[in-house]
């Protein structure tokens, strides 16, 4: 394939089940005909996916995600959120114009989260607790799109998965589809290991633009997707400046923050959290250490509450139903998906990835303690 091995470890663990939790909360993308187009390598696809470059876009992006996760009894009110973003169809409206503005507002159940910047402010609103939050940066800076929605975007989310071809992977053409009324060559990345859930994934590249339009996950077993996210309809021009603005409705409490000149714009999107990326190691409390690499590789979180973890507290009545596991490492219970699995250690250390059970278990033991 000629495809240049990357050391981007956590991209597949964490990242992958960071955007499947982001793109959850958007929607099923229906494909036409094959159209017939010129043939074309998986390495010259690659290489213009790699480097495409669009000056705008809006569009609605669809998504459908099953990832077999089980419910948790009792449930508050936030991690029913998080089960809904998990699973089921979703939809949400995109715009986004180079090099720093963005607009995503995500629709569910009658109600409405937007998040939107203009490169100079941005707001992050949540129609269902009639709060706002508006956050203004420095003159010399710049709030960055493509940090604070990466989620909500299938060329970031396709980018997850491009950056993480190693020779573990093997790529090729599996053949061309219509997405949203365009032309697009589908390029699919198989795992060589049979140590991961993932079966395959499948992007749909546009043939003019050559932007990512649609991205299909498949499970190793199962004929139905564990994900799909994708444009419904899109259009390539630039959206109007005024499309970035935002006015909040009368009544809705607005929070104003501003970001000091030596710190970077935050992620301001209510009530949503993506993990940071750091190297085995140098992890503080909250973040993820990566055990292992490519499509084998584990994320290991420290810190776990046990007070969540015992009692009759919702995560309590679904981990003693799961099965119990020993090893080197200590002892825990195990959750397995057909997508993800966690381990969750007595010494409260969490083990999550797009691993099977096993894997898991042998990250865990590599783990530093």
């Amino acid at each position: 394939m000629g495809v240049a091995q990357r050391s981007r470890r956590w991209l597949v663990p964490v990242t992958a089940v960071a955007v499947v939790a982001g793109v959850g909360a958007l929607g099923p993308v229906v494909a036409d005909a094959s159209p017939n187009l010129p043939g074309i390598s998986a390495q010259d696809l690659l290489a213009k996916v790699q480097t495409a470059k669009v000056d705008g876009l809006s569009g609605t992006v669809r998504s459908d995600a099953d990832l077999g996760l089980p419910a948790i009894p009792g449930a508050p009110a936030g991690s029913q959120q998080l089960t809904e973003m998990l699973s089921g169809q979703h939809t949400a409206r995109v715009a986004f114009a180079s090099p720093d503005k963005a607009r995503v507002s995500v629709l569910d159940a009658q109600a409405e989260r937007v998040w939107t910047t203009d490169g100079k402010s941005a707001w992050a609103y949540d129609s269902s607790r009639r709060e706002a939050v508006k956050l203004t940066v420095p003159e010399h800076k710049t709030a960055k799109p493509e940090k604070a929605v990466p989620s909500y975007d299938p060329q970031a989310v396709a980018k997850q998965f491009l950056d993480a071809i190693d020779p573990s992977t093997k790529v090729d053409v599996s053949g061309t589809e219509k997405v949203a009324g365009r032309d697009a060559y589908k390029l699919r990345l198989i795992p060589k290991t049979d140590k991961t859930t993932v079966g395959s994934v499948t992007l749909a590249i546009d043939s003019k633009t050559w932007v990512p339009l649609d991205v299909t996950v498949m499970p190793r077993t199962g004929n139905d997707p564990a994900l799909e996210v994708g444009f419904s309809s899109v259009s390539f021009d630039v959206p109007a400046a005024s499309t970035f603005t935002f006015t909040p409705p009368k009544g809705v409490k607005v929070t104003d923050k501003k970001v000091p000149s030596q710190e970077r714009p935050q992620r301001i999107e209510p009530k949503q959290v993506e993990p940071k990326q750091t190297k085995p190691g140098t992890a503080k409390a909250d973040e993820p250490t990566v055990i292992g690499e490519g499509w084998e590789s584990v994320a290991m979180i420290r810190g776990a509450q046990t007070g969540q973890l015992t009692g009759n507290g919702p995560l309590a009545q679904l981990l003693a139903k799961a099965p119990t596991v020993s090893g080197p490492w200590g002892k825990g219970k195990v959750l397995t998906s057909k997508m993800v699995s966690a381990l969750i250690t007595d010494d409260g250390r969490v083990f999550v990835g797009l691993v099977t059970s096993d894997t898991l278990q042998a990250a865990a033991a590599k783990a530093p303690r």
